[in-house]
């Protein structure tokens, strides 16, 4: 469960360093904004080190749960309901997910 939790977090950072320089450029949104987004996006990098896995793996399924995250952004931030093939897409990156990051490990 930490090794979700932190996924989890991670995906925020990675979403929040990148929806505030959206915020600028498409929505009028001060240039200030530039300085939280560069923070966020060095906290999620940050983030990926925490994990004792080889990072090739900790990147594969740390995808699994960006896009289940982003999903939720969408619906919670955007205000977008995902629809029954986003809530499909989602359950089957969690699955990937979760074969990756829990998998039995020689050694």
């Amino acid at each position: 469960m930490i090794t979700f939790g932190l996924f989890v977090l991670t995906a925020l950072a990675e979403i929040i360093g990148c929806y505030l320089p959206w915020l600028w450029l498409r929505k009028g949104g001060s240039v200030w904004l530039l300085l939280p987004a560069a923070a966020s996006l060095a906290l999620f990098a940050w983030l990926l080190t925490l994990h004792p896995e080889a990072s090739g793996r900790v990147y594969a399924a740390y995808g699994g749960v960006y896009v289940s995250v982003a999903l939720l952004w969408l619906w919670l931030i955007d205000g977008i309901r995902p629809g029954p093939w986003d809530v499909l897409g989602g359950a089957v990156t969690l699955a990937g997910m979760a074969i990756i990051a829990f998998a039995p490990r020689a050694g």
